[in-house]
């Protein structure tokens, strides 16, 4: 019998926006998977640690992308703007970015990509409702309409290539939930990465949707036709209910920001 410790599952795994907040996050907590994590960004990334490799790139950039994804096994893609913004520079991040991306990845032959949507492309629901993976896209934003894209070229490359794709539809992933709204979207530091690890792990994964957030006592979303991944988020906001005590107020009737799930980026958008 050997006594070679098996390998990790993942020779090289790709993170892009790993300088952001939730790519921080991950380029720690993603070496237990791969011998080599390959970080990428448009900014500073401090030196290589031990496991890791850095290649800054701008996604907008198509031969660098195209060399980035070289000799990769999977994507973790949270590269692109986080926020809302004017279109222009959405667009060559999160629409032109993501086509150099996809299209980088079928050329290298990787075979699957995990890529941080968000549940912005939703966020003209009202709070009332329950949203799940096969209701109709209702974007809230330059930004959310991004993701709506990048959703579709996923399935667009899985359909056409066979290049399976997990999107995530993160909340609010903060160390603790910044406002009232966010005791509903949080998605704490730990199930982010669970649910990451189940969507690198899980066998197939087809083109799959699937919501990130924690065990919340409230949620918008139903997140049954992701159960194949096997996500059982561990966290929820509750400990953190006290941040916000009930009171007797009520919003204003047209107050847009409580009335639908997007809160805020329904308004944050450029006034043309």
């Amino acid at each position: 019998m050997s006594d070679t410790a098996p390998s990790k599952p993942f020779r090289r795994l790709l993170l892009t926006g790993a300088a952001g907040g939730l790519g921080s996050v991950l380029r720690e907590r993603v070496k237990a998977w791969t011998d080599v994590l390959r970080l990428s960004d448009l900014h500073d990334l401090g030196a290589a640690g031990d496991g890791e490799e850095i290649m800054c790139c701008d996604l907008a950039d198509r031969a660098a992308v195209l060399k980035l994804c070289e000799g990769v096994d999977a994507v973790l893609h949270f590269g692109g703007i986080s926020v809302e913004d004017k279109f222009e520079p959405i667009m060559q991040a999160n629409i032109l970015g993501l086509h150099h991306l996809y299209e980088a990845v079928h050329k290298a032959g990787v075979k699957r990509v995990i890529y941080a949507s968000s549940n912005h492309v939703t966020g003209f629901y009202r709070t009332t409702d329950v949203v799940d993976a096969d209701m109709p896209l209702r974007p809230d934003s330059f930004y959310g309409i991004s993701k709506c894209f990048g959703e579709a070229l996923s399935r667009y490359y899985y359909d056409r290539f066979g290049i399976e794709t997990v999107c995530l539809r993160i909340g609010s992933s903060f160390p603790a939930p910044r406002a009232p709204r966010m005791m509903v979207t949080f998605l704490s530091y730990d199930d982010l990465v669970e649910l990451v690890r189940c969507a690198l792990l899980t066998p197939r994964v087809g083109h799959t949707i699937a919501f990130g957030v924690s065990d919340n006592a409230t949620l918008w979303v139903d997140n049954r036709k992701a159960a194949h991944l096997g996500y059982r988020p561990k966290d929820s906001s509750t400990p953190f209910a006290a941040l916000f005590p009930a009171t007797g107020e009520r919003p204003e009737a047209g107050d847009v920001t409580s009335i639908y799930q997007g809160g805020p980026f329904i308004l944050a958008g450029p006034q043309y």
